[in-house]
């Protein structure tokens, strides 16, 4: 399906304020010592963010896999984002699926929280490149 112009910008804007609005909700989550859930909304607000700029972009997003296929291949390959920015978002699935589907693994607040200011960057960053 081929999305025009306006259609395509409204989609970014509403990927944008979803990435937003998901890292917003860390901070109740913190509060609450819910570091599971953190993992999962640090993810899912980088996710939005890179979503945005792939639909921006007009790379069509798909899976969460081929969404990180295609970050690396676009934007990290290309020098747009760097090799460690590439990884951390990687990390940050990984870590998303472990809390998710793992019924041994518990994302902690050592693995978590430092996380949270670095996702924060990743994000402005990656919405700071959709033109």
């Amino acid at each position: 399906m081929s999305i025009n112009s306006e259609e395509r910008k409204l989609i970014v804007n509403l990927e944008i304020d979803k990435a937003r609005k998901t890292f917003s909700e860390i901070e109740v989550l913190r509060q609450a010592g819910l570091w599971d859930n953190i993992a999962n909304r640090l993810y899912y607000a980088a996710f939005h963010a890179v979503s945005a700029l792939l639909i921006n972009d007009g790379h069509p997003v798909g899976t969460h896999q081929g969404a990180v296929v295609m970050l690396h291949q676009y934007y990290v390959k290309s020098g747009i984002l760097s090799k460690e920015e590439g990884a951390f978002y990687s990390q940050l699935q990984t870590m998303r699926e472990k809390s998710d589907y793992n019924c041994t693994y518990y994302a902690t607040e050592e693995d978590t929280a430092p996380r949270i200011a670095l996702t924060g960057t990743f994000i402005e960053k990656v919405i700071g490149l959709i033109k």
